[in-house]
């Protein structure tokens, strides 16, 4: 996350970071979202950097760390209020 300001998601985004909290790779995101494995990597790239996170572990540790991520539940969701 840059800065001090809040970081918000788009909806892909989201969907993109939850698959990967739960372990889903690329392809099986691409197949559950209906995009390409490079859109997927696109999107992922983009993630990490606004996170500023070396791989995806670190993001997903981040994502959590920041209470972006639903602790309560599982699979884990991303708290809407981060979702624009």
């Amino acid at each position: 996350m840059t800065g001090t300001g809040t970081c918000f998601l788009t909806k892909v985004d989201a969907r993109i970071l939850e698959g990967m909290a739960v372990g889903q790779t690329t392809l099986n995101l691409a197949s559950r979202l209906h995009f390409s494995r490079q859109n997927i990597d696109y999107h992922v790239t983009g993630l990490l950097r606004r996170f500023q996170a070396p791989n995806r572990t670190a993001l997903v540790s981040r994502a959590f760390c920041t209470g972006m991520l639903d602790t309560s539940t599982w699979p884990p969701k991303v708290v809407e209020d981060f979702v624009r």
